[in-house]
């Protein structure tokens, strides 16, 4: 492999040490490919670019290095540790890749803080989401934000702590709806004193916790001591409370004693594509659980086998051994508790290696075990955790089915034939304004076999006459497709525009020969567009100025009644008309796709009919506007709306707002 590899990276590797460390491979964008690592840098990445690799996985990734980046570290523990952060950060192509950008929920309960405003003697439970701190508790975290809610249901019902937010509790009069049933002791008017109210956050704290049986004992002494007292209503809200706790155990199957905090986690591995399935149990309940779905399995998997196999001594036996299961599971310990909080103890599907489990509690400053065959409780709930992960995966695997199954439909029934039906991009075209106000124009994009959101983007329309749909049209396409049309002239292998008239052939997609697929270099194999013949034949117009093939536009036209699964599809190059049929899968794609482009346009058209209507500036944002001034244009006119309506003369009477700054702010806000 090395005559394919430049001086300099040869010079690289054989320089390398021999000490632990982690690698980092780079094709000539600056993508990265690969990130490894090895107990001797020297030795494993040596191994890549000395033997011949052929049509391999790991060959054909070899073939693509044009850089490398290396980092010595302490010891093998560490490089695993930093290996898959990298993999997090860098998102390389050939590792096996979690990605899940959201958070996990927490459930929050307010410090309390003694002789201080009237909010902080109460706290607060609340559900939460983001960073932690020292200042509060957190208890979690939960898989889901319907875990969370679950939970703060629960302890209203049995401890009546308060949800309301501080600016609430401190206008209340009278108690609200949630004291009326029986869901909050009230004490945003002192209907408990803070000392009880103090016992309920204790008691709900440790039953988060899993020390219930110390809740319930805490309960009945100071049940007992009320009905001592003679205190009889008293004590029966704490029979009560201890009634209803007593169901919620109940309810929740829970045995008192057992795991408080444990991750109970499964991994399933099916058609190329794999599911590790997390199950929460905190203080004792079982949360609920969380799928996720890494990508890029298969490569990944080729390539560490190999790797193994030919780099760490171990031979051929020891590479077979790591089922794919196992390098799904250990990558997915490893990136997963990088940024979440790591329990005592992990249940597993698979045997994970002692050296992970002793990296991350390294890392994390808690001893935690990973278990691969439980018993009893534990063996229950991973029973419950693979089974969930074989439903999640079938389930994925039969949306990507029918999703891909769309897509070849719709590709049969247009008659095209694209290079790859996995990267076949539709892009969809819709106007959206009121009576001509705020005119906009969405795009959205259909690509490997779904929507891509990050792709979206809408466009302001400018300087045409309110309400024509058809120069809004033609301004969003020549806007979109004019630097690709520059791009395929200035291209040597570009197709010459030919005649645009009906009988013309269907033009070459101009773009370079080596262009990736990305959003400016690339013509999409559709471009839809929302309506008949009007917004084509404007559609027609700009390609045929562009040069751009006129067989990629297609339009949807409503049908008889305007009436949904009636639409017929109108052609730009001539051809006759065609209806799917309202049972077919490649309207039900067309259909999709043309609702996601007029929703998404609606909401930016509503967005920025909104911010005319109030004024397309705020007032603090005009020169000569200050807090003095604002507060008497606000309070003349009543709020931003009314400045907006006012007119000049009527600005210019308030006290301190001259004349050419009441013209100023009328063309500000207008």
């Amino acid at each position: 492999m090395s005559d394919v590899h430049s001086e300099q990276l040869l010079s690289e590797v054989a320089a390398l040490p021999a000490m632990p460390g982690v690698y980092r491979y780079f094709d000539a964008e600056g993508q990265v490919l690969y990130v490894g690592k090895a107990r001797n840098l020297k030795k494993r990445v040596a191994n890549y670019f000395q033997k011949n690799h052929g049509g391999t996985r790991i060959g054909h990734m070899i073939s693509k290095i044009a850089r490398m980046e290396t980092t010595v570290v302490r010891s093998e523990a560490e490089a695993l540790l930093l290996e898959n952060n990298l993999i997090k950060r860098l998102n390389p192509k050939y590792n096996i890749l979690f990605r899940d950008d959201k958070s996990y929920p927490y459930l929050k309960i307010t410090a309390a803080v003694d002789g201080g405003p009237r909010p902080l003697v109460f706290p607060r439970m609340a559900y939460y989401r983001g960073a932690v701190d020292r200042k509060h508790q957190y208890f979690g975290p939960y898989p889901s934000a319907w875990a969370v809610k679950e939970s703060i249901l629960m302890l209203q019902k049995v401890f009546r702590l308060r949800t309301c937010e501080d600016t609430v509790f401190n206008n209340r009069t009278r108690p609200c709806l949630l004291y009326q049933i029986k869901r909050c002791s009230g004490p945003c008017v002192n209907l408990i004193e803070p000392a009880d109210y103090a016992s309920d956050v204790l008691n709900a704290q440790a039953f988060l916790q899993g020390d219930t049986q110390a809740v319930l004992d805490a309960l009945e002494q100071r049940m007992v001591v009320h009905a001592e007292r003679l205190e009889f209503e008293q004590a029966a809200e704490l029979r009560n409370q201890m009634s209803a706790l007593s169901k919620v155990l109940h309810q929740q199957s829970m045995e008192t004693g057992t795991d408080k905090d444990v991750d109970i986690l499964a991994v399933k591995v099916l058609g190329g594509k794999a599911c590790v399935n997390l199950a929460m149990v905190r203080g004792g309940r079982h949360l609920g659980d969380r799928a996720y779905f890494p990508v890029h399995v298969d490569d990944a998997h080729a390539i560490f086998m190999q790797d193994e196999e030919e780099g760490n001594g171990k031979g051929k036996e020891h590479a077979i051994n790591q089922r794919v299961e196992v390098q799904v599971l250990e990558a997915f310990i490893a990136q997963h508790y990088i940024d979440v909080p790591l329990p005592p103890a992990l249940i597993t599907s698979e045997p994970v290696s002692k050296q992970l489990m002793e990296a991350l509690s390294e890392q994390s400053g808690v001893k935690t075990a990973a278990v691969h065959n439980p018993r009893e409780q534990r063996r229950i709930w991973l029973e419950m955790a693979v089974k969930n992960a074989a439903i999640q995966l079938a389930r994925l695997l039969a949306e990507e089915g029918s999703q891909q199954a769309r897509t070849r439909a719709l590709v049969d029934a247009l008659d095209v034939a694209p290079d790859n039906l996995d990267t076949f991009r539709i892009e969809c075209f819709d106007i959206s304004h009121t009576a001509g106000e705020a005119t906009q124009a969405s795009c959205v994009v259909f690509h490997h076999h779904k929507m891509q959101n990050s792709e979206y983007r809408r466009f302001n329309i400018n300087d045409i006459t309110p309400g024509d749909d058809y120069a809004a049209m033609r301004q969003v396409l020549m806007r979109r497709y004019s630097k690709l049309a520059e791009a395929g002239r200035d291209s040597p292998d570009a197709t010459p525009p030919e005649s645009a008239t009906p009988q013309a052939p269907a033009l070459e997609n101009p773009k370079p020969p080596a262009a990736k697929e990305s959003n400016t270099l690339r013509l999409p194999d559709l471009v839809l567009v929302d309506g008949g013949k009007g917004q084509v034949s404007m559609a027609r117009d700009v390609f045929s100025e562009l040069g751009l093939d006129l067989a990629v536009i297609v339009g949807v036209e409503k049908g008889e009644g305007r009436k949904v699964g009636l639409e017929e599809l109108v052609f730009a190059n001539g051809r006759e008309k065609v209806y799917l049929g309202k049972d077919s899968a490649a309207l039900m794609l067309v259909a999709q796709i043309r609702d996601e482009a007029h929703r998404f346009a609606i909401t930016g058209m509503r967005a920025k009919r909104a911010k005319v209507r109030v004024g397309g500036s705020k007032l603090e944002d005009i020169p000569g506007i200050g807090p003095k001034r604002r507060a008497s244009l606000l309070q003349r006119f009543g709020g931003i709306r009314g400045v907006a309506s006012a007119s000049i003369e009527d600005i210019a009477t308030v006290e301190g707002i001259a004349r050419d700054l009441a013209e100023e702010i009328y063309r500000a806000l207008h």
